[in-house]
């Protein structure tokens, strides 16, 4: 069986998949057709909890629903079919599984009208067929399987957000007190005296003169340096909080029914 993309179905791919109780099964990656008839059969859809399960449905009694495709068989059913590579083509061996699981001989779509495949069948309850695990009856052994479903919880990751160092140029205002230091003139006069009396009589009784004194003072002188002060990066770290997952399984009991003087489980 090869995947059929005729114009017909085209349309259907990429469509959502729900049962008839509206809950969704996944998205239809592909629709194989029959290799002797190449009538479209079986719908490829994902499945799984992240869509990485495809998982083969029916194509009988399906029918469009506003931008998406109801199929025939409940949620469940469709994800506990027998796996198949989806690789466009379904082995003889993997037929065959599927139609025994979904309870349905070969050849079975409708050769009609393409635009409502097997609506006429859709009422019908072939989610149960005849396939499944063992059910003690003529055909069978003398016992029962009971099964109960179990929960298969896993992680992806998936981004949550970025952060960015980003670096800017700021001024502000620095003030710092220096000492400067600058000469000043005062006046001093000091007595005739034995000691300076001769330099004071050197010269002219009387004479006109000048004395001039050069006076110094300290300046601010201000430079500027770069200096490196500190090294900034980013690191992430892996912070593992519980989060509380809660879903609904499903178990199978059994109780056993008789007249009187049989047990009662």
């Amino acid at each position: 069986m090869t995947n059929a993309r005729t114009d017909d179905f085209q349309s259907w791919i990429g469509r959502t998949a729900v049962d008839r109780n509206g809950d969704k099964i996944g998205k239809i990656d592909d629709i194989y057709a029959d290799d002797d008839t190449g009538q479209p059969e079986w719908l490829a859809v994902h499945t799984g909890m992240f869509g990485g399960h495809v998982s083969f449905v029916p194509l009988r009694g399906a029918q469009a629903q506003g931008d998406g495709l109801m199929v025939a068989y409940d949620k469940d059913r469709v994800k506990d079919a027998p796996r198949a590579e989806a690789d466009g083509h379904l082995s003889e061996q993997e037929e065959d599984r599927l139609y025994e699981y979904y309870g349905v001989g070969a050849g079975f779509a409708s050769t009609g009208d393409r635009a409502d495949v097997g609506t006429a069948d859709a009422s019908r309850d072939t989610t149960r067929g005849t396939a499944g695990y063992d059910t003690s009856g003529p055909t069978t052994d003398d016992a029962m399987t009971r099964s109960e479903e179990e929960v298969q919880i896993g992680t992806h990751r998936r981004e949550s957000g970025r952060a960015r160092l980003r670096k800017w140029v700021e001024t502000e205002q620095v003030q710092r007190t220096v000492p400067v230091q600058r000469e000043e003139v005062r006046v001093v006069k000091e007595p005739i005296t034995e000691a300076n009396r001769d330099q004071a009589m050197s010269g002219p009784d009387l004479s006109s003169e000048e004395h001039e004194v050069v006076l110094h003072e300290e300046e601010v002188d201000v430079q500027k340096r770069v200096v490196p002060k500190e090294r900034v990066r980013l690191e992430t770290e892996t912070v593992t909080e519980q989060v509380p997952v809660t879903e609904e399984v499903r178990k199978e009991r059994i109780a056993t029914e008789g007249d009187r003087g049989v047990d009662q489980a």
